[in-house]
């Protein structure tokens, strides 16, 4: 993603002077912790429940289907044209259910009136429930069906229990519909009131609380079915909350990211400058080239501020070095590269430095160690960074061990271990971080920036390597750098001396 710039400075995550960025996230958040982020019971729920009605309503078959087999049974067993004027009626009033569910099924949840929605569809129901008494009405006297209050209190069984699926989502639909056409059906066999009349009337009557039981549990559950989908909505705005406010953050990272890296460039050009004429100058001064300096203070003057320049342009360079890592900007001029020579060249730099301190350099590398594919200048900055760090630490007399050698998965590894005062382990990661010094540094005054160890870390993730950081108080420290078995190049065998001969004499 190519960098911006931002002219913002406010501390916000959001950047509020650009509602072009945020209005369509913050709106769709908000539609859907409006719409969705609900207690059960609430006008919202009642709302989609209506909504779960009405779409069951207008996709219901089921019952139209039943009301047009029960008139065409009823026609060939020999009911007169009553039958099919009852089917007519009740599949009116299941008409005017079903364009009033339509209108609701098409009507915004929030435009909805939960109660007066509520009292049209009951009494769209109580209509289709004349209906059925209706049909719990009609006689048989001249048809040929035995039994025909038990084929009625069937149908009137079947149609209730497909109501107590279909009409679950409506609290009190089901008794709105079938309360008159089952107390219909009893006073139509009182007269009569034979035992199978009798039980199938018992029937009736126990079915309807039972189906009103079964209907309410499917109530519940799509009850808990909305707050299951709240909670998933919920959790979706949140996460589209927490998208808008990472990209934002992104996008003021990338604007201080550009903004740290214009300042580093302007500002190593600024200092650098004067920092060449403050070095070359209190160098020749140091060293009396153009004459004795009468006051050996001034002297001495002279080299503190030759050290003060040397030690700031460090700090400048290492600097640079490591926003270069962070940005991926750092470029690695890979070739062979012998790490054994590179750490004994390193030694021998250092060497005089520990000489001063009386602290003894230790070399232990193993030989015939194949030729390594990595950054010369990179490796050389990784050694000595662990190396300095080393003997800066170290008292006198103690001593620096350095190692060379074989990994355990084939790679290669430089070890650098002195015996000085350890580093604490909850300090590590303050000492492994930017700009980070531990409490044996800070306690001892030692010069320094902080930014050795980082870069070493940087370095090494740019070559695919590790590093390790081993560290007891009171008992020293050790710095691993692990290269891995992908840089390690493997040796060709030499060509056989006779068989390059004899292709010569061929030719």
């Amino acid at each position: 993603m190519p960098l911006q710039r931002s002219n913002t400075a406010d501390k916000f995550i959001v950047d509020r002077r650009k509602p072009h960025r945020n209005s369509d996230v913050a709106r769709a958040v908000r539609k859907t912790r409006d719409r969705l982020s609900q207690q059960a019971g609430s006008l919202d729920f009642d709302r989609e429940l209506l909504k779960l009605h009405a779409r069951a309503m207008v996709s219901a078959v089921a019952i139209p289907l039943l009301v047009l087999a029960v008139a065409a049974i009823g026609r060939l067993a020999g009911l007169d044209s009553q039958i099919a004027i009852w089917a007519l009626s009740t599949l009116l009033c299941y008409t005017i259910v079903a364009f009033m569910a339509r209108r609701v099924e098409r009507t915004e949840a929030a435009e909805l009136d939960p109660a007066q929605t509520r009292r049209d569809f009951l009494i769209g129901h109580f209509l289709c429930g004349l209906g059925w008494a209706w049909f719990a009405w009609v006689g048989c006297d001249t048809c040929q069906v035995d039994q025909f209050h038990v084929a009625k209190a069937m149908v009137i069984l079947v149609a209730m229990a497909m109501t107590a699926v279909l009409a679950s989502s409506l609290g009190g639909a089901l008794f709105a519909t079938f309360a008159i056409p089952v107390a219909v059906y009893v006073y139509t066999v009182m007269r009569q009131w034979t035992p199978i009349e009798a039980t199938m009337a018992a029937l009736l009557i126990a079915a309807l609380p039972f189906f009103g039981y079964v209907a309410r549990h499917l109530n519940q559950a799509s009850l808990m079915v909305l707050s299951f989908r709240s909670e998933k909505d919920a959790l979706i705005a949140e996460v589209e909350t927490a998208k808008s406010m990472s990209d934002e953050a992104r996008r003021r990272a990338e604007d201080a990211n550009l903004a740290k890296s214009r300042f580093l460039a302007s500002m190593s050009h600024e200092l650098r400058t004067p920092l060449n004429a403050i070095l070359g100058f209190s160098e020749v001064m140091a060293n009396e080239v153009l004459g004795p300096m009468n006051n050996p203070t001034y002297r001495d003057y002279a080299h503190d501020v030759h050290e003060s320049g040397q030690h700031l342009l460090d700090l400048i360079n290492e600097i640079l070095d490591l926003s270069r890592i962070e940005a991926g900007r750092y470029q690695l001029n890979e070739e062979p590269v012998v790490l054994v020579t590179i750490v004994e060249d390193c030694c021998h730099m250092m060497e005089l430095r520990a000489r001063n301190k009386d602290i003894r350099v230790i070399q232990e590398f193993e030989e015939t160690l194949p030729r390594l594919f990595a950054d010369e200048r990179a490796a050389r900055q990784i050694t000595l960074n662990l190396l300095s760090n080393s003997i800066k630490f170290t008292p006198s007399g103690g001593e620096v061990r350095v190692r060379v050698g074989w990994t355990a998965g084939g790679g290669q590894y430089i070890s650098v271990k002195d015996n000085g005062p350890g580093i604490p382990e909850e300090e590590i990661p303050v000492v492994l971080s930017a700009f980070g010094q531990g409490s044996i540094a800070i306690k001892s005054a030692e010069q320094g920036t902080g930014l050795g160890l980082p870069i070493v870390q940087g370095l090494l993730a740019m070559h695919g390597g590790e590093f390790e950081l081993h560290s007891k108080l009171r008992e020293g420290t050790e710095a691993i750098a692990i290269f891995p078995l992908s840089r390690v190049m493997e040796e060709l065998p030499a060509l056989p001396t006779k068989t390059v001969a004899v292709a010569r004499g061929r030719r």
